[in-house]
Parts: C-alpha cells; structure tokens; sequence
C-alpha cells in the first residue's frame, strides 16, 4: 500500500512537471504565435484601400464646401465692414467674424485630420 502511494505521489508530481515546463502550454493559455500579426488578407487589404480613398474624396469635398463657404462669408464680411464707418461697428460684423472663425478652424481640423 505504501509503494502504491508513493507510486502515484511520484506520477502526479512527474505529469505537473511536464506541463509546467511546456508540455502542457496550451492549458495555460499560452498561444504560440503571441506577438505576431496575422498575415492580411488581400481582400481587406482592398477593402481598406478602398474605404480610406472614400474617406478622403467626402473629406475633400467637405472641404471645397467650407472654403467656398468662407470665401462667401469673407466677402460679406468686407461688405459690412465697408458699411460702417470708424464710430459705428454693427452686431452683424462681429457674428460674421465669430462664423468665419468657427469654420477656419473646422477646416484647420479637417486637413490635419486627413494626414
């Protein structure tokens, strides 16, 4: 009986050891290509190629609008500008002035965004 015990005693010690020293390195959730990125496919590289030029021709248009949008309001502004003479500056200059910053700096936004 004793023999027995240290039988079993010395095979469950012997099996732990081997999958603790790698035997066994799936059952520790080891995975043999961690760290290693997965070959892409051609398709998704397509399909990235193709959604990342999509994504850029809307934000180029985008920004044809807003710059046409500036240029027009630019062009308002100067209008009132010239309106008002050096003791009067009216409350429609200074909401032109705030619009054309708010959509200089969306345009800003939007070019560094497309590098």
């Amino acid at each position: 009986m004793r023999y027995l015990l240290v039988f079993i005693f010395c095979f469950v010690l012997i099996t732990s050891s081997a999958f603790t020293q790698g035997g066994g390195s799936d059952v520790q959730g080891q995975d043999p290509q961690f760290g290693r990125e997965r070959p892409k496919d051609p398709n998704e590289e397509k399909m990235e190629r193709d959604r990342e030029k999509a994504l850029n021709k809307q934000r180029q248009s985008s920004l044809q609008k807003d710059t046409d949008r500036l240029l027009q309001l630019a062009t308002e502004l100067k209008e009132y500008v010239d309106k008002t003479n050096e003791h009067t500056l009216s409350l429609d200059v200074i909401k032109k002035a705030e619009e054309i910053e708010k959509l200089a700096k969306s345009v800003k936004g939007k070019m560094k965004g497309s590098y």
